[in-house]
């Protein structure tokens, strides 16, 4: 053993006995405990009402001690940081702050709440509406959900925007329109930016829509069924045939929701299943007795013990994604109590503003819910690990249909949008295992052509997206030709130590850097890696050349794109192309063909066929990009001014310039004098300024 090993472990040693006289002088209060490891940095935080019993219970000599994180602890902590608190609840509090400001290796994260819409209600507008937003703030407004796909999301409010007749157009709109829109012409908004319409009814509706996205299904259907008779009594037979509608509506959720329970509480049950470090947790959510909805969670690479895990999903599920008080239930059924169960409960309470019990069911109908959530959060566990199992099958058929040479685990797609000829715009899209790839989005603005010639646009987007390929193909290859070398030399150093051919004290010449070449490291003393498997991205990594180029067209684009990559010597670079093409002469039918390099005629797929469901993916999505892409670069262009020309003139100062003097015209026709009282004006920006927009000529 070497003197540099002998230090680390005398230096490991001192640590851990420091450790644990820290442990021994711990007191038996509430509080917060974060761990470190050799560098400072803090890799766990948690909370507990016995801050001795908890921490010590980690560092334990126990050989039935079977939870994942111990032997991982034992080897990396090596600092000990403890915060006393004076109750439960605020050891909750601060540790989702602590949590939030470090943002621990081992804690559970979850994604983050912008994935997730919410249905917004402003009660405090004189015409409320129903509007997704992806962050709730505190503005007074009523928030439901978050829903845990946006296609759920925007279903339920498609379902309202039907059924209930509330405004749909914006606060703008609203303001400007002269006429009603084609919501009112098929009956689906009674247009109050127009018509003089009776604001208790709207008020009704707006009731309506509130009780419906809150599960109150029972009261609901009771109002409106009172409405629809009484309007009926009164002859009103087109408002009570409106009532019927929305009743009806009422009625089809309501078959599609399993009874669960009869009584008016609402529940979470969060089952937990575990296989080794892949934890899948769901969420099944009881509304007054009524399954609505359910939400899953796959977590990797977790060390935690099961009542750890919950702590800190509770803690991101709940609190730490800021999400709204109205997702707080009044019961939540857990299988296992973390520890400070109670603090977490009181704090979830506070956030609610009414009690929230957090326990382990005993007996009874709630043992039973329980066990469903958790025989579905298994089911979800093996249905995730199937379709894991079942893709190499997939890609494996779509390589064998187009004659690849590898499995195209890494899918691209390029599409050209322009305007006119106009804002021409590229998009390349990825798919990684058949799941959109989004941090490998490209998008390019054409710069050599103007007229429209899709050729030509797409030549230049794929030739300046396969040079960068190219760059990325031989930095990779020079980078593994240079770690062959280090370990081959690395082999032969070792190889000459053990057959005694190196004297001891040699090399520490000019071979004393071999201590940097990496060697392999034996599994067991291998620190772990992150909970999320999300290695940083190395340079040139993101411009690795794909598995399977493909081109949205057919033998034209598809030929160019050959030329594009010929052109830069990628004769290797699987290339196909895709068209949606009449089957027949009369165009009855639209199929999709797949063009092969060298085959004259496409490949006709069957819209049940793995391969057309990888490729129109990627397809689909390439147009979208592209669209999108090039009406963000129109509006860009269109919102453009003189200003926008000036250089050294920041956006602080173009918004004080146009603010205090309106517009360009403002500003040109300006006194220098004029301009230089504009707060945050000096003379360098009014000498660029005049550069670009000149002083007014004098009479």
């Amino acid at each position: 053993m070497d003197n540099d090993a002998v230090a680390a472990k005398a230096d490991a040693s001192e640590s851990t006995d420091l450790l644990v006289a820290k442990i021994d002088s711990l007191p038996k209060t509430p509080g917060c405990y974060l761990f470190k490891d050799k560098a400072g940095t803090v890799v766990y935080v948690g909370k507990a009402k016995n801050l001795r019993s908890r921490v010590h219970s980690y560092f334990q000599e126990s050989g039935s001690d079977s939870r994942y994180f111990i032997p991982i602890l034992r080897r990396i902590v090596r600092d000990l940081e403890t915060v006393v608190t004076g109750s439960e609840k605020e050891a909750a509090v601060l540790e989702n702050e602590l949590i939030k400001q470090h943002q621990p290796r081992f804690n559970v994260k979850l994604r983050d709440d912008k994935d997730f819409l919410c249905l917004r209600l402003d009660t405090n507008k004189a015409w409320p509406r129903i509007e997704t937003v992806r962050r709730p703030s505190p503005d007074g407004a009523r928030y439901f959900g978050p829903y845990h796909s946006a296609t759920s999301a925007r279903r339920t409010l498609h379902l309202v925007n039907k059924h209930f007749q509330l405004r749909t157009c914006s606060d703008a709109e609203l303001a400007s329109r002269r006429r009603p829109c084609l919501q009112y012409q098929i009956k689906r908004c009674p247009a109050p930016c127009v018509i003089d319409i009776d604001k208790a009814w709207y008020a009704e509706q707006v009731r309506s829509v509130a009780l419906f996205l809150e599960g109150r299904h029972d009261e609901l259907s009771g109002e409106l069924t009172t409405r629809m008779r009484e309007a009926s009594r009164t002859m009103e037979f087109e408002l009570a045939a409106i009532y019927r509608d929305q009743l009806r509506a009422v009625e089809t959720v309501r078959e599609t929701q399993r009874v669960v329970a009869m009584k008016d509480v609402d529940q979470d049950m969060i089952g937990l299943y575990r296989e080794g470090s892949l934890v899948e947790i769901l969420v099944l959510e009881v509304r007054a007795g009524r399954v609505t909805d359910t939400a899953t969670f796959s977590l990797r690479g977790v060390e935690l013990p099961d009542d750890e895990v919950l702590a800190g999903f509770l803690n991101q599920y709940y609190v730490g994604q800021e999400r709204i008080a109205v997702v707080i239930p009044d019961e939540i059924l857990v299988p296992i109590l973390p520890d400070g169960a109670e603090g977490v409960a009181e704090w979830l309470g506070e956030l609610r503003g009414k009690k929230v019990l957090l326990f382990v069911p005993q007996r009874g109908p709630k043992v039973d819910l329980l066990a469903m959530a958790t025989e579905n959060a298994a089911h979800s566990f093996r249905e995730k690990q199937r379709g894991g199992d079942d893709i190499d099958s997939r890609l494996e058929e779509l390589r064998d249909r187009l004659r690849l040479p590898s499995l195209p685990h890494r899918i691209e797609c390029c599409d050209i949008s322009h305007l006119g000829g106009g804002d021409t715009v590229g998009s390349i899209v990825a798919l990684l295992d058949g799941q959109l790839d989004k941090k490998r989005y490209r998008s390019f603005k054409v710069k050599t052509v103007s007229d429209g010639d899709d050729y030509a646009a797409m030549y230049e987007v794929l030739g300046r997206r396969f040079r960068r390929g190219r760059t990325a193909r031989i930095e990779a290859a020079a980078a593994e030709a240079a770690a062959s070398v280090a370990v081959a030399v690395a082999a032969e150093i070792v190889a000459a130590n053990e057959a005694g051919l190196v004297a001891e004290g040699e090399g520490a010449g000019e071979d004393a850097d071999l201590e940097d070449v990496p060697v392999a490291v034996p599994e067991s003393d291998r620190e772990p890696a992150p909970i999320e498997e999300k290695t940083p991205t190395k340079a040139g990594q993101e411009w690795d050349l794909p598995d399977l180029f493909v081109v949205d067209g057919g033998r034209g684009q598809l030929g160019v794109a050959l030329q594009a990559a010929r052109d830069l010597g990628l004769h290797d670079l699987p290339i196909v192309g895709l068209a949606k093409e009449r089957e027949t002469v009369s165009g009855e039918k639209m199929v999709d063909r797949v063009y092969l390099p060298g085959q004259k005629n496409g490949i006709p797929l069957r819209s049940t066929s793995t391969a057309l469901f990888f490729l129109a993916r990627a397809r689909d999505e390439a147009h979208r990009f592209a669209n999108h892409m090039r009406k963000k670069l129109g509006k860009a262009r269109r919102l453009r001014s003189d200003i926008d020309d000036v250089p050294g003139i920041g956006t602080e100062v173009k918004k004080a310039l146009l603010r205090e003097l309106g517009s360009i015209v403002g500003i040109r026709e300006a006194s220098d004098a004029k301009i230089l009282a504009v707060t945050g004006v000096t003379k360098r920006h009014l000498t660029a300024l005049r550069k670009t927009i000149p002083a007014p000529e004098k009479p």
